[in-house]
């Protein structure tokens, strides 16, 4: 996908706006049961002091940030960025605007609040400047209604909220060796096995390469789990290096008979877009046909990279099965960190 810091529009918002920024919020854990983003919305909009910025890019609502003030500090609340575009610049962008907005609105100061399961964005901010204002919030409710659904939630603060996504798998397979011309190796890059990894190296690897497309199955498994897997003599690891620092890896398991999956193909978010990924799979691809398999296959879905689904297509892989699957989400799951609000 393009990247947002270039290409993202920020805009004041309207009321046609709300089904999108809603669906925004859900998809980013941001909805709680006690705080209705109708309600919120509603009253954000009628407010003189109060506005919401959204961002779009390719007509669809990929972030959006509330700012609000009362005279004396200014508000920050519901920053959102759709997890398919994070770690491109637009959630700073997004706080640049509120807080411009909030300066220009007259609020000597900014302040913002976090919950406490939310705790892991608070280096995000940290590196915009903002500090602990070593203050402790008290709060009493006027609207009963949200009040009891608040309490009934209790330490489970994700009760009660969409925590379901929709994704569209789509399997390919390869049952023949495919011919395809050769690709001359990107100047500075390596390709090497890593025959034991290690938990710590592997969850980095799959960390940085997999957070923008939600990757997250590896990310439930504890580490005893997830060393059984990988430790495995059957489950090779590849590591793509560029100018010595790791730049993407694939994984391949063979430990069904007869066939190889590519589990897990990719770059890190800095490697994109310099034409490593059309080597590395071409790579990978004779790498694993060297076993002699009946057939190798692999998996994508609508959360991975946009060119992932054609970029396997080119090299050879046949699409032989489509499904459209209701999972968790992983961010109410607590797999990601929310991408922000209070």
């Amino acid at each position: 996908m393009a990247d947002p810091l270039v290409l993202a529009r920020i805009r004041p918002c309207t009321d046609d706006d709300f089904d999108a920024i809603a669906a925004l919020w859900r998809k980013a854990g941001l909805t709680r049961p006690w705080n209705d983003p109708a309600r919120d919305f509603e009253r954000c909009r009628k407010a003189p002091n109060a506005e919401i910025f959204i961002a779009e890019l390719g007509g669809a609502t990929v972030g959006s940030v509330m700012a609000g003030h009362d005279g004396h500090r200014g508000w920050v609340y519901y920053l959102a960025v759709d997890p398919e575009v994070q770690r491109n610049g637009l959630g700073r962008r997004l706080m640049r605007k509120a807080e411009k907005w909030l300066e220009g609105a007259g609020a000597p100061k900014v302040q913002l609040m976090l919950r406490a399961e939310n705790a892991s964005v608070r280096a995000f901010y940290e590196t915009l400047g903002y500090s602990d204002s070593e203050v402790v919030t008290l709060e009493k409710w006027f609207d009963g209604e949200a009040a009891a659904k608040k309490a009934a939630a209790g330490s489970d603060p994700g009760a009660g909220t969409a925590a379901t996504i929709e994704v569209t798998v789509t399997w390919l397979e390869m049952k023949a060796r495919p011919t395809h011309p050769s690709f001359a190796r990107p100047r500075g890059v390596a390709l090497m096995r890593a025959g034991d990894p290690g938990v710590a190296f592997y969850r980095y690897l799959y960390d940085r390469v997999g957070a923008d497309w939600l990757w997250y199955e590896r990310r439930k498994l504890d580490d005893a789990a997830l060393d059984a897997i990988i430790s495995d003599e059957r489950v090779d690891l590849y590591v793509l290096h560029r100018d010595g620092a790791p730049a993407g890896f694939a994984e391949l398991d063979r430990r069904q008979d007869g066939e190889i999956e590519l589990a897990y193909f990719g770059l890190v978010p800095e490697a994109i877009g310099r034409g490593l990924g059309v080597w590395l799979l071409h790579e990978i691809v004779d790498i694993a046909w060297s076993h002699e398999p009946e057939r190798l296959w692999l998996h994508t879905c609508t959360h991975d990279h946009p060119r992932a689904l054609p970029l396997y297509q080119r090299a050879g892989f046949v699409p032989y099965r489509q499904e459209t699957q209701t999972i968790p989400d992983p961010h109410a799951a607590g797999l990601f960190g929310p991408a922000g609000g209070s």
